[in-house]
């Protein structure tokens, strides 16, 4: 987790370092370190004083650091014990406490705890109870587990659920925190020894398997990262919803953290398997961990039980007091149009509800105002976007022409063409489809052959495009050609023309996609074109195109909140029986609703990570094909789950029929997965970006 844009943080976790360095040593000291000393020496630094100063994210910050180094000193336990007792000596370190949910369960706390907070996770009377005698108990952990003898009882409150639900989560976040970074450093390991390890003539970096595997867990510790500092911000602010925004992050890192490291131990292969090594330390140290968050588990249960049994959604994100302001009028006009909770369809387009948002001006309202705009905020436009495809509202292609062609006519388009086709877009009357995919450049689209050759003032196109999705009832075609053949670097040689597509010498085939929806082969033999069509400048269409798919980062949302909108109706569709329609706490139905909402929330981090941050940050570019990636794969995973859960019934499209689990949703939500996986690039071709990103070589 970066702490770039945090100063303090970033120089508190640097001074826990090097204190950890010297009394403690790296991952490999996990075998013989001394948990009691580190003890001593984070007292006398204040890591257990920092509760009294409500300094969570200090207090996170440096249980990562811990998980790096393999140690299990349990600062949170005593962060969230000092919440509780603040009364007891707990900063100074003369007493220190391990947390647990009874007192039978074994301790990780490497045989230096004196003390043992004992929490109900129900409410009840919380005790703190001296540690008469600890076993050490060999196995998978190292240091040991402890099998505690209770002695005294020092302390004792009466506490409410919502006071056991405190201290245990905070324990929780803790363990998980503490296992995500270790992973995380088993990850960066992975990687460097990837670009220098060479087999077969080449670094294994290189290799196909090597790429997608590391990629997929860079997906994984990004969005876990982001699920975390979500959570602590809502634990530290008292957020209505902190409790499951916080165990949404426990339980992604808890299905990731250990994926993560295995995935690193296969790259570092034989010199990651021995103790000389810090992976086996810290392999242990994340096993360890989310072992034993059953062990301070928190009364409402899973993610899933919480929303099945007590009608609780995802939390949003807040996208400040302007954007929620438009969320909220928004809402309210769709309300008034009637063009919400529509029964789901495949793409279409409703006319009326399409002029009635262009009257509002809300096409293109985050144009200057000479454009016909009003300057928007981005999250405005986040919030536009992400409530139309939620609701199903049929203005989604009229929304796509906003950010991915107006964005470009605007930074690249003559002045003609701006007056020309901005105020079309901004009517919501943009009827144009995409010419990019080729037979031989899909995904690698600098490989397009497609040609305009220049004859006077005009450009003559021959070719063919594949995949032109609605090209049979569309007006205009947004056309990427080669105009130079030689040009090195392939992708230089390219220009955009935007031109009607009933242009003489342009061919139309129709395929139908397994959605249902339309899209086509394209010809193009000899079509003339004026080089007023041209945007941008001649061979310069790659700039045009990476600026059309910068606009998307806004409208790649939509997968997150279509995906959304399928765990609502699914959540729906279950609340009406829950026991019945999604088993008991601790069923194999309730552990698959944990999975699909708590991956549509981490969908739903990366896209607003990738929304939020700059367009000229690199790391925006990869938070979005992270979105992409995850949301595609949830996609298909979220289609097969819904014929689990809901049986032959989810196989079922019956438009606005309640009786049909989620109005037909379901059904039509699996036929559509495949293309959340191909379009725009494959998932297989977007992590070898990514690996590439993390500098794995070509």
């Amino acid at each position: 987790m970066s702490n770039q844009t945090n100063p303090e943080l970033a120089a508190f976790e640097d001074s826990v370092t090097g204190v950890i360095a010297k009394v403690w040593g790296d991952a490999t000291a996990a075998e013989h370190g001394d948990v009691g000393k580190l003890w001593t020496a984070a007292a006398e630094q204040g890591w257990f004083e920092l509760a009294d100063a409500g300094a969570l994210g200090l207090a996170v910050g440096a249980s990562r650091r811990l998980g790096r180094a393999a140690c299990p000193l349990p600062l949170m336990d005593g962060y969230s014990a000092a919440e509780l007792f603040g009364d007891l000596e707990i900063g100074s370190g003369d007493l220190r406490v391990v947390v647990t949910g009874d007192d039978s369960s074994p301790v990780d706390e490497g045989g230096a705890a004196t003390h043992v907070l004992v929490v109900p996770k129900n409410g009840g009377v919380a005790r703190v109870i001296a540690i008469e005698n600890a076993e050490p108990l060999a196995g998978l952990a190292i240091p040991s587990w402890s099998r505690i003898t209770l002695g005294n009882t020092v302390a004792e409150r009466e506490i409410d659920r919502t006071q056991a639900d405190r201290v245990l989560v905070l324990t929780r976040v803790g363990k998980a925190a503490r296992a995500l970074a270790a992973a995380e450093y088993s990850h960066e390991m992975a990687i460097e020894h990837a670009k220098t390890r060479r087999q077969f003539g080449k670094e294994i970096g290189s290799f196909g398997a090597v790429q997608q595997r590391t990629a997929q867990c860079a997906i994984e510790i990004r969005s876990a990262n982001l699920l975390l500092a979500d959570a602590m911000s809502a634990l530290e602010h008292g957020r209505d919803n902190a409790l499951l925004t916080a165990e949404i992050a426990v339980s992604h890192i808890a299905a990731i953290a250990p994926k993560v490291q295995l995935g690193a131990h296969h790259t570092l292969a034989a010199i990651g398997y021995f103790n000389e090594h810090p992976a086996p330390w810290l392999f242990r140290r994340v096993h360890s961990d989310i072992t034993l968050l059953s062990t301070v588990e928190i009364a409402q249960g899973t993610v899933g039980d919480a929303l099945v049994e007590n009608g609780a959604r995802l939390p949003s994100a807040d996208l400040g007091e302007v954007g929620e302001a438009f969320r909220e009028e928004y809402r309210r006009f769709l309300s008034e149009q009637g063009a919400r909770d529509r029964a789901p369809t495949q793409m279409h387009t409703d006319e009326k509800v399409t002029r009635a948002i262009a009257e509002k001006g809300w096409f293109g309202f985050g144009w200057p105002d000479q454009y016909g705009g009003r300057n928007a905020s981005l999250a405005e436009q986040v919030v536009l976007n992400e409530e139309t495809t939620y609701n199903r509202v049929g203005a989604t292609k009229a929304l796509g022409s906003v950010m991915l062609l107006g964005s470009s006519i605007l930074r690249h388009g003559t002045e003609e063409q701006k007056q020309h086709f901005l105020p079309i877009i901004r009517a919501g009357e943009m009827n144009f489809c995409l010419g990019y995919s080729e037979p031989e450049a899909g995904s690698d689209l600098a490989s397009l052959r497609t040609s305009a050759v220049r004859d006077g003032d005009d450009w003559v196109i021959n070719g063919q495009k594949l995949w032109t999705t609605t090209a049979q009832i569309s007006d205009w075609v947004w056309l990427a050609a080669r105009t130079d053949p030689d040009a090195k670097p392939r992708h230089a040689g390219i220009t955009v023309f935007l031109f009607s597509i009933h242009t003489p010498g342009i061919t139309i085939q129709q395929h139908t996609a397994l959605s249902g929806e339309v899209s086509c082969t394209v010809f193009y033999d000899d079509v003339r074109v004026p080089d007023s069509a041209r945007v941008g400048e001649v061979n310069g269409g790659w700039v045009v195109i990476v600026d059309a798919l910068a606009g998307e980062r806004i409208t790649m949302g939509n997968i997150a909140a279509a995906l959304h909108r399928q765990l609502d109706d699914l959540l729906d569709f279950v609340g009406k029986d829950p026991e019945l329609l999604a088993g008991l706490r601790g069923s194999a139905k309730r552990a698959v609703i944990t999975d699909l909402a708590v991956r549509v929330q981490a969908t739903r981090a990366l896209v607003n990570a990738a929304v939020q941050a700059s367009s000229n940050d690199v790391g925006a570019m990869f938070d979005a094909a992270m979105a992409g990636v995850m949301g595609g794969d949830l996609s298909e995973d979220f289609g097969e789950a819904t014929l689990a859960i809901c049986g032959p019934a989810a196989a079922l499209s019956s438009e606005g029929t309640s009786e049909i689990p989620g109005g037909g949703a379901f059904e039509y939500g699996l036929r559509q997965s495949i293309m959340y996986v191909v379009g725009g690039g494959t998932n297989d071709v977007q992590r070898g970006l990514i690996a590439r990103g993390l500098g794995l070589p070509r």
